[in-house]
């Protein structure tokens, strides 16, 4: 059991963490027709806006209400009315989700009456769906801000129905999944003939596809009625520990069971998932479902050798810390350096000796010696002057393409990870020592630092490389 501390150091230095407004912009990007509507200064916004761009590549229709400094004084509440019917005047979305700053939630502003007298003085406007969210950022994390949206996007929206609907299931998808997490884990589900209804769902606004069409809103995702039919379906698959809190919300107003899965990374969870689907929808598992889960054994066979005895030093927010920590452990590897963003119940539960709460510098600091650093693209900096490979996961990742389609998730997507980490060790090796070359003939042939026979071939050698090593 790791021993959860946290950073006693007066500022941050490098930080890992994300604010909780950004967390619960994003959430709110995963549902179709959406505006996020940040409350507090044009800088807190364009802060967002900057970070995902970077990220997704991709449009960001994150807005603001603007705050002044004289509103920021006086109260804000006029600059909500004015947002909102801005916003459906221009953009005509379907939701509008309202999130706080810190600016506003130092003030104490009363987000939830503001929006109450902005329904009696415009009737008219009932069937546009506002969600507000308290969402400061000088507490919390990422992390914490997508769950708080997800739990406000539940409690405001989702509606209690008389019966269960056969083959329809919930799925509450954490704040560590990327948009081709979320597709990968629909395509398992729907392989099983059952129907998810996924919340947030980025796989459908964020997946990089080019619309047929400009929309000042999100382009796709999971739109209102879905949300409200959560309540007839017959379970919640609850993905990350930070999802807990929503389903537990969703099951006290509508009646719905849940099971949590931490994580979806690594052989024995995805077996256990599948299990779960497969009893609920009564029929085996596919053939197709199968052979990944072969392949994925396999890739652990191949793989084990590079990892085993590797020290490796992670910094991410708790729940893909947790899922990476315990996979990097399963194969063989030891979590030398574990620092979070926020507290969470799963940080005891993580396979080292000490988990911090803390930033980049304090990551850097106990990286030492270790073999792969794994955090998001702001700890390149640290790779390079411990002279440690980074693996980039999490957000932000802006200094490589293709961040939201990568998949760690069900058996392909582990296999995928497996790949992917094993070849970042096998080039650091290869980086770190000069090449072996054999001798064939007169000239010399390099073996890429690993034979394909062992490094101590003599002159009278009978496999395919006759000849001696030289080193």
């Amino acid at each position: 059991m790791a021993i959860v501390t946290t950073s006693t150091k007066s500022c941050a230095v490098n930080p890992l963490k994300m604010s909780q407004p950004i967390g619960a912009a994003l959430a709110f990007m995963g549902i179709d027709r959406c505006i996020p509507l940040l409350h507090g200064s044009q800088g807190c916004a364009s802060f967002g806006v900057v970070l995902f761009v970077r990220h997704f590549r991709e449009t960001i229709p994150i807005q603001t209400t603007a705050v002044t400094e004289v509103d920021a004084v006086l109260g804000g509440e006029e600059n909500i009315e004015q947002a909102l019917l801005t916003l459906h005047g221009k953009a005509r979305p379907a939701l509008i989700g309202l999130c706080t700053t810190g600016l506003t939630e130092t003030k104490g502003e009363d987000i939830p009456a503001a929006v109450r007298e902005f329904r009696r003085k415009h009737p008219e406007l009932d069937p546009l769906a506002i969600v507000p969210v308290s969402t400061p950022d000088f507490v919390g994390a990422f992390q914490d801000g997508w769950g708080n949206a997800v739990t406000r996007i539940v409690e405001e929206l989702a509606e209690g129905q008389s019966e269960a609907t056969s083959g329809q299931v919930n799925v509450l998808a954490g704040a560590y999944l990327t948009p081709a997490d979320v597709e990968e884990i629909r395509e398992i589900i729907t392989a099983l003939h059952l129907r998810p209804i996924i919340l947030p769902d980025l796989s459908g606004s964020l997946d990089g596809h080019v619309p047929g069409d400009f929309r000042p809103t999100t382009l796709g995702g999971t739109d209102l009625d879905q949300i409200r039919a959560m309540g007839s379906s017959e379970i919640t698959l609850v993905l990350g520990e930070g999802m807990r809190a929503a389903a537990a919300v969703l099951e006290r107003k509508t009646g719905v069971p849940f099971v949590v899965f931490d994580r979806l990374t690594g052989l024995e969870p995805n077996d256990r998932f599948l299990d779960l689907i497969s009893k609920i929808s009564g029929r085996a598992v596919p053939d197709r479902l199968r052979h990944q889960r072969s392949r994925l054994v396999d890739a652990m066979l191949d793989g084990h050798f590079h990892f085993g005895g590797k020290k490796v030093a992670i910094g991410a927010e708790p729940d893909l810390l947790f899922a990476l920590s315990t996979w990097f452990a399963e194969m063989g590897s030891e979590i030398a350096a574990a620092v979070t963003t926020t507290p969470s119940p799963l940080l005891e539960k993580i396979p080292a000796s000490e988990v911090l709460i803390g930033d980049l510098e304090d990551l850097e600091n106990r990286a030492a010696g270790c073999d792969l650093l794994v955090t998001h693209s702001h700890g390149r900096q640290a790779s390079e002057r411990l002279g440690v490979p980074l693996f980039r996961v999490g957000i932000p990742i802006f200094d490589r393409l293709g961040a939201a389609h990568r998949v760690s998730v069900g058996y392909r997507g582990t296999t995928r990870l497996i790949f992917e980490v094993g070849n970042l060790f096998l080039a650091h090796m290869r980086e770190k020592r000069p090449p072996s070359f054999v001798r064939r003939g007169k000239g010399e042939v390099e073996a890429d630092g690993i034979l394909p026979h062992p490094p101590f071939l003599s002159r009278q050698s009978r496999g395919p490389y006759k000849g001696e090593v030289l080193r």
